[in-house]
């Protein structure tokens, strides 16, 4: 006893002792070195490689995404439900744990039940007035459509109680806490991510512009950052993600504000990417592209150097626009990102998957994403579609509400009312 209390804060006496505080002595060495920057990407001496690999990622990504792109909006809308799907599987097996899962055959099938009714729901809305612009040749499938139109709500509700149910059946003793857990984690899926990510689909039938603009400010925002971070991050600048740095966040910032007002320019003068899409067809639009659209010349001021090449600059009215959508993108965006490296660290777990060499999985490439389709399409709504109540709004009101017997009442009503007062 008195050799131990001798040896009362000096070094330890025994060799597992000694042991034990030279492993606490490098853990202490190691978390100082993480606090004062050594995580940072300019002290990470395998950088190179992880960048290229990364970068090689990242061109297939663009070249696919610019390919689908281009063949329009039916073949866009499908990569987002791929997308959905994927993000889907990895956050399902995030919680995922296999002995308990033996025990519940089936169980996994109940998740992927809830997924695609809530898929059925929101696509149904989304893509209800198009689908019956698309099939109005045929009187039979044309009243099919008109019942999945009217029944909507009640098809997807009956396959959610059913699901509900099927839950309840299933509910086995000493699982309970797995499985009310599973149920919630699946709910949190679908309002979080899912309900999310449904607005970029939306976006696209408004015009392939407001989904393309906002999604491609992310991405340059997401190198950019990486970028400047990589060259001359030298200030952290948060602990949720220790990586990011103040020198990447106000570079990719700034990067990100000067593309949204020149991409706009560009992808604005491009009827197919502004037209919004009434049907479900695959043709090329062709349309007035509308005020936003239609370019203004403003001649530049006297100071302006003799040798500058141009005496006036055209300028798109939707550059305004598409600068407070490079701010959002720049600003508030990253912060979805912020929240899904919480979220990882919460899990203790680097990535949600490993499907993108140097990226991770999907989901760790649609965190921002989600964030800035919310918004680009709450934007619009607010800020560029001037009509509180349209066309299509009404006809997709007609055509739940009445039977077609009142729907020719209507249309010869509504034609006598227009005939008199032309006359």
């Amino acid at each position: 006893m008195h050799k131990d209390s001798n040896n009362t804060g000096g070094a330890p006496s025994t060799p597992i002792a000694r042991l034990r505080h030279r492993k606490r002595s490098s853990e202490a060495l190691g978390e100082a070195s993480k606090e004062n920057g050594g995580r940072l990407l300019v002290n990470d001496h395998s950088k190179y490689k992880s960048m290229w690999i990364r970068a090689q990622s990242t061109i297939w990504m663009i070249g696919s995404f610019a390919l689908v792109v281009y063949m329009g909006h039916l073949y866009i809308t499908a990569m987002v439900v791929v997308i959905q799907i994927y993000m889907a599987k990895e956050l399902f097996n995030l919680l995922r744990k296999a002995n308990e899962e033996r025990q519940l055959p089936g169980f996994r099938l109940l998740n992927w039940h809830f997924f695609f009714t809530a898929m059925l729901f929101v696509y149904g809305r989304i893509l209800n007035q198009r689908l019956y612009n698309t099939v109005t040749s045929g009187k039979s499938l044309y009243q099919l459509v008109i019942s999945l139109i009217k029944y909507h709500m009640a098809i997807c509700y009956s396959l959610y109680i059913a699901g509900f149910m099927w839950f309840i059946l299933t509910l086995k003793k000493k699982m309970y806490k797995y499985q009310f857990g599973q149920y919630a984690w699946t709910h949190m899926i679908l309002i979080v991510v899912f309900t999310q990510s449904s607005f970029t689909v939306a976006n696209i039938f408004e015009g392939i512009f407001w989904f393309l603009l906002p999604a491609t400010l992310i991405v340059i925002n997401d190198i950019f950052a990486y970028i400047c971070g990589f060259f001359f991050g030298k200030t952290p600048l948060i602990k949720l993600s220790p990586k990011k740095t103040w020198e990447g966040f106000i570079g990719a910032s700034i990067t990100t504000m000067i593309s949204a007002f020149v991409l706009a320019n560009i992808m604005g003068r491009f009827l197919w990417l502004t037209c919004p899409r009434k049907d479900l067809s695959t043709g090329w639009l062709q349309c007035d592209p509308g005020p936003l659209f239609k370019p203004e010349y403003f001649t530049l001021p006297g100071w302006i150097p003799q040798w500058f090449p141009w005496k006036e600059i055209s300028i798109l009215p939707v550059q305004w626009h598409a600068l407070c959508l490079g701010l959002f993108a720049s600003i508030i965006a990253p912060f979805g990102g912020f929240f899904a490296s919480g979220f990882k660290r919460a899990f203790k777990v680097k990535d949600f998957g490993d499907s993108i060499p140097g990226h991770g999985g999907i989901t760790d490439r649609m965190d921002c994403q989600m964030v800035m389709a919310v918004f680009a399409y709450i934007y619009h709504q607010s800020f560029v579609v001037h009509q509180s109540v349209s066309v299509d709004m009404l006809m997709e009101q007609i055509l739940r509400s009445l039977p077609y017997e009142e729907q020719y009442t209507l249309y010869m009503r509504l034609g006598e009312m227009i005939q008199g007062r032309l006359t």
